[in-house]
């Protein structure tokens, strides 16, 4: 089973970015074969939705312990977009977050993140 074994300790800016203070991780099974390790100091936007729907989706929610994963495969090309996009979704439900959130989150990297996955990508070869 996933899980994440560090809180995720984190300061934000002015501009609504966050820094990590220490690392943090995620184990995609309960032993160590597949631990995905973000460092401290990596700065994220967490969930990276519009400001308009903050009222409903605030970068700061629930999800955030998976956004930070999520954003963190995506900028280092540490998966496939899919298989990132598929932990995202995994690290929501062990977070707890309720089924129509984390569906349309899910849906929402399936659909529009190709271009941050890319543009990410690009940067790493």
């Amino acid at each position: 089973m996933s899980k994440f074994t560090t809180p995720a300790a984190l300061e934000m800016f002015d501009d609504y970015r966050w820094r990590l203070f220490e690392p943090f991780e995620f184990w995609l099974t309960d032993n160590s074969d597949d631990v995905i390790h973000v460092p401290a100091e990596y700065v994220t936007d967490l969930a990276s939705i519009s400001r308009l729907l903050w009222s409903v989706f605030p970068p700061h929610g629930r999800y955030a312990k998976a956004a930070i994963i999520h954003d963190w495969m995506y900028e280092n090309g540490l998966r496939t977009k899919r298989a990132a996009d598929r932990i995202f979704l995994d690290g929501m439900v062990v977070l707890g977050v309720p089924h129509w959130r984390r569906l349309m989150m899910y849906c929402a990297v399936r659909l529009f993140g190709r271009g941050n996955y890319e543009l990410a990508h690009q940067k790493t070869m």
